[in-house]
């Protein structure tokens, strides 16, 4: 990491008159720019009754625009060693690549005009469309994404666009028209909507200007939110179970609604979802689960605050035979966890750790880009890196605690297993 970098983050940021914001960061790690083109387009923005719009429209958004076809792209992108990915999350659609600091102008304005002007060809459509349904079939062949898909659905119903399935299902790809891709795509993609990270060895000023030559002529006008609605009231503990046979693993999803991303709260819910599922080789769950009861092949917690209340999420794969004997340990550490709290001790090694971590967490220019595009969408400065330390040693164990008790309750636990039909 360059001397620059050891002493925090020093982003530039511009934001352009036709509502794009544009953020750039110098480093010294290598000779390369990273380039995140991040939209507002994910699948929350979807109607209720599209769900997999903004997945297909992700598959097929670099098809070829109105300068380019899809060949003429592959052949640019690839005479200067550049793979493009296109991801997408519940929020966020993302185009984003890393190009020798030379190639910088030439990478962009294939990445601009692909976020200006793409134009679905019905060709691309029906190649796409095929490669997104086997996508799908091969999830439903997958016990973990299952799993974690049921339990989705568990805790916020088919209805919220939490609960909804990311990529639709193969009857819902299968009625997308073109109008409906390209009425999606002229909605959600907008300067307005776009975070453009560039991350790397250019001059920030520079950067900016060519960002401006790309996007200042492109007009549109502001674009709604999506309401994220609060996520239905849990009614006790509900289980679900998915016979998968011929499976040789178990998986289960067992988890809870938690918070959103600015509730004040977050970062005692950070250290105490650490101590529960994360820390070392997965924390008291990892403990228990693997290594005192050698019954996991994995065993772990994640915390996904989001701009709505996001879920904490317990995840364990283990033989079927075992699926009884793992729930119950999950259980016991949820209950102890939940009524007990973390020690003293527990606190205090994951403070440390976490913001140890926080060199370790900007070392490339892709995750470089990403913290400071998810600084940008949750309104939490361009400094954050520099005061985020600040944040976790403000949390005390009586806040962990708190949080913990606030919603670690196996009484309260959605739950999903997916495996042979003798999961027990």
């Amino acid at each position: 990491m360059s001397t620059t970098l050891t002493r925090g983050l020093s982003p530039v940021r511009a934001a352009l008159d036709n509502g794009a914001v544009v953020l750039v960061q110098q480093t010294a790690i290598a000779p390369a720019v990273t380039i995140n083109a991040a939209f507002r387009a994910g699948g929350v923005y979807e109607s209720a009754g599209h769900p997999g719009l903004a997945f297909l429209t992700g598959r097929l958004v670099d098809r070829g625009t109105e300068r380019r076809t899809a060949d003429v792209i592959a052949e640019e992108l690839d005479d200067l060693g550049v793979a493009l990915r296109v991801t997408g999350s519940r929020h966020l659609l993302t185009l984003s690549c890393t190009c020798l600091a030379e190639d910088f102008d030439a990478v962009l304005s294939v990445i601009t005009d692909v976020g200006r002007r793409a134009v679905f060809p019905e060709a691309e459509i029906a190649k796409r469309r095929g490669e997104s349904v086997t996508a799908i079939r091969q999830d439903d062949d997958n016990p973990a994404i299952r799993a974690g898909d049921a339990m989705s659905r568990l805790l916020y119903g088919v209805d919220h666009p939490y609960g909804r399935p990311a990529k639709g299902t193969v009857q819902d790809l299968e009625s997308f028209t073109r109008a409906d891709l390209v009425g999606f795509y002229g909605e959600r993609f907008r300067p307005a909507t776009l975070s453009l990270a560039i991350v790397g060895d250019v001059v920030p000023e520079n950067a900016i200007a060519r960002a401006r030559l790309e996007l200042d002529d492109w007009t549109g006008g502001v674009v709604p939110e999506a309401a994220i609605p609060p996520p239905q009231t849990a009614s006790g503990r509900r289980e679900i179970r998915i016979d998968m046979p011929g499976k040789s693993q178990a998986d289960i999803a067992y988890g809870f609604v938690a918070i959103r991303r600015l509730d004040p709260r977050y970062y005692a819910y950070w250290m105490m979802n650490h101590i529960l599922g994360q820390y070392g080789l997965g924390g008291r769950l990892g403990d228990n689960i693997r290594e005192r009861q050698g019954m996991a092949y994995y065993a772990f917690s994640s915390f996904d605050a989001s701009v709505g209340d996001g879920p904490l999420m317990i995840r364990a794969g283990v033989d079927p035979a075992n699926v009884g004997r793992a729930v119950d340990a999950i259980d016991f550490e949820v209950r102890r966890m939940g009524t007990e709290g973390p020690t003293a001790e527990e606190v205090d090694d994951t403070r440390r750790y976490l913001i140890g971590s926080i060199p370790r967490m900007l070392e490339t220019n892709a995750s470089i880009a990403v913290f400071l595009q998810t600084s940008e969408q949750f309104g939490l400065g361009m400094d954050f890196d520099q005061r985020l330390p600040e944040h976790l040693q403000a949390v005390t164990l009586e806040q962990v605690r708190a949080a913990a008790a606030g919603v670690l309750n196996p009484d309260q636990a959605a739950i999903a297993i997916a495996g042979p039909p003798d999961s027990r």
